[in-house]
């Protein structure tokens, strides 16, 4: 695969600052496809004072202007489409159709929301005697997961763009490979040189080096719940914004009366999708005690529809996840799972394939609500059901978890889902298996993060208040 032996700094590739490498491995055959250096605090700093030296032409360039160059950017993530689906279906494992489906069409809708919405966004109102402006935090330092390597990326730099600010990025180190190829796509699409700047390298070394440094305005992270809290500490020593999207352990609550199969079946696909890293994913599956085994032969019956295997055929629904660690680590909470006195109704911990990183699309039945894998965000394609009595125990179940990011609610009409879905401690529910809008605010309520990305709220964290009194 293609890759740059350098950072993308104030509008060209540079060298590296050290000689440590990251290597990059397709974890469907575990075959090295490429590296990238592995920067270090002076790659870092560089790369901010790359994006502080830009950030007041930026900052003074008329909205709609910077709105355009959004779009211009779109457009060639449109033109370099198969690029970038090649790519991540490379070094994420992601079945071909979901790369270019989902982790390259999402990105191109999120996008084109900010192009549009930067152009039309009141960055001042009148308040009385006063007139109150909306101006950009400053230089974002953005840090990026593996899990939605394209998405995320563009979910952080379009609405940084948009408000004014400059950015200096960090991607993943297990897929950097787009986070270089979309710096192509920067470069191309005419953005100024320092207002997009990007650093390859690890988390301990360059994302706390980014997370630590006195010329960042602003901290955006997306990750687990556990370096969340080790950003939000840095940043809070030096009194520094934070914007953090993190863990979750969402509950699909299927109410009395729902289309029960409909609602399994697109329950299941959640959590297969994506191998089931996606932070919001549908993890914890509620099902009235009346309906409960039926449901469990639905969701037997469902997860046979996935089978895993090479992410490039056509066929394959399911592919690996990212790593070593984190098939091992899965591992271990499907035999904790068991330990624990769940029933194993699909799959388990034995490999389905003698190479690559894959783990069986697991479901579990006789969950209880105290169970590790019905508390702990396990990150891959690991189904749990749980029963219930009434809705105020769906509600508690629901809510009794330190995560609160996304969920589901399934009725028999709109106004019975709505009802429950108000009352659910999470960011953002699914009513009937509602459509993703790339104009919602996404983001999480207790230990799932601080702030909210996409749309005019995602657009809102990237801006600081002044008013003028007259």
């Amino acid at each position: 695969m293609k890759a740059h032996d350098g950072m993308y700094i104030d509008g060209a590739w540079r060298p590296a600052a050290g000689r440590e490498r990251i290597e990059v491995v397709n974890p469907a055959d575990e075959q090295v496809i490429g590296g990238v250096p592995a920067g270090n605090a002076d790659d870092v700093d560089a790369a901010v004072r790359a994006a502080r030296a830009a950030l007041p032409a930026w900052a003074a360039t008329a909205p709609a202007e910077r709105a355009a160059l959004i779009g211009a950017l779109r457009d060639v993530l449109v033109a370099r489409k198969e690029e970038f689906t090649e790519i991540i279906t490379a070094e994420l494992g992601s079945p071909r159709g979901f790369s270019e489906m989902v982790h390259v069409g999402a990105p191109i809708a999120v996008s084109s929301s900010f192009a549009e919405l930067g152009a039309s966004y009141a960055f001042e109102e009148r308040i009385g005697n006063s007139t109150v402006l909306l101006e950009p935090v400053g230089v974002v330092g953005a840090i990026t997961p593996w899990n939605y390597p394209l998405h995320q990326i563009v979910a952080k730099v379009a609405p940084a763009l948009a408000a004014g600010c400059t950015l200096v990025l960090k991607p993943a180190e297990d897929t950097p490979l787009t986070a270089q190829l979309f710096a192509e796509a920067v470069h191309e699409a005419g953005i100024p040189a320092g207002v997009f700047n990007l650093v390859t390298g690890t988390g301990p070394v360059a994302g706390q080096a980014l997370a630590a440094h006195e010329g960042v305005d602003l901290v955006s992270f997306t990750g687990s719940t556990a370096v969340g809290k080790q950003i939000g500490a840095t940043a809070g020593a030096a009194v520094k914004r934070v914007a953090l999207e993190l863990g979750g352990k969402s509950a699909n609550v299927i109410l009395p009366g729902a289309d029960l199969a409909k609602a399994v079946a697109a329950g299941v696909g959640h959590v297969m999708n994506n191998s089931g890293q996606s932070c919001n994913a549908l993890t914890r599956m509620l099902v009235h005690r009346d309906q409960y085994e039926e449901a469990v032969s639905l969701a037997a019956a469902a997860v046979a529809k996935y089978p895993s295997g090479d992410p490039a055929e056509p066929g394959t629904r399911l592919g690996p996840v990212i790593n070593a660690k984190q098939r091992d680590r899965i591992r271990g909470y499907i035999t904790k799972g068991v330990e624990e006195g769940a029933r194993l109704v699909a799959g388990g911990p034995e490999a389905p394939h003698a190479q690559g990183y894959f783990i069986a699309p697991t479901v579990f039945a006789d969950v209880t609500p105290e169970m590790t894998i019905a508390q702990e965000e396990i990150f891959g394609p690991v189904l749990s059901i749980l029963p219930y009595e009434d809705q105020d125990e769906a509600l508690r179940i629901a809510n009794g978890t330190v995560y609160g990011l996304g969920g589901a609610v399934w009725a028999a009409d709109e106004e019975t889902a709505v009802a429950f879905a108000r009352r659910m401690d999470t960011g953002q529910v699914d009513i009937n298996g509602g459509r993703f809008n790339p104009l919602a605010p996404f983001g999480g309520y207790k230990q799932s993060g601080v702030g909210r990305e996409l749309g005019p709220h995602g657009l809102a964290e990237y801006l600081q208040t002044k008013s003028l009194q007259f």
